[in-house]
């Protein structure tokens, strides 16, 4: 069985199709929304698959002292792939956001999130 972590806020109509294809979802937190397991500490037992999340999940807070690579380091040390939500008119923005992110992220425009998602799980 294949399983995706989303951070909060993530369209519930993406985890309503995964889950009716028989995906399980598991609720992730980026340190500053209480939501779930903080994603920083994932490893292999979660058996985590994919990560969906939106962009704003992933750069963190100023007063958080962080960077997105030290929030998706979990990601990249698990070979977790990332799939961030943002428009395909702002991706280029995003790539200067996420210039030193060395975990396997990509951006999707939001109408593309379940295929890409499925792609991805190789479904």
């Amino acid at each position: 069985m294949k399983k995706v972590g989303y951070l909060e806020g993530t369209n519930s109509t993406y985890l309503t199709r995964l889950a009716a294809m028989g995906i399980d979802t598991i609720p992730l937190g980026n340190g500053a929304d209480n939501h779930g397991k903080y994603v920083g500490f994932i490893d292999r037992s979660d058996a985590i698959d994919l990560i969906i999340t939106y962009f704003h999940k992933v750069v963190p807070l100023t007063e958080q002292h962080t960077s997105p690579q030290a929030l998706l380091h979990a990601c990249e040390l698990n070979n977790i792939p990332v799939l961030i939500i943002l428009p395909d008119d702002l991706q280029a923005k995003g790539n200067e956001a996420m210039r030193n992110v060395t975990a396997d992220f990509r951006f999707v425009d939001p109408e593309n999130v379940v295929e890409m998602a499925t792609n991805l799980l190789g479904l």
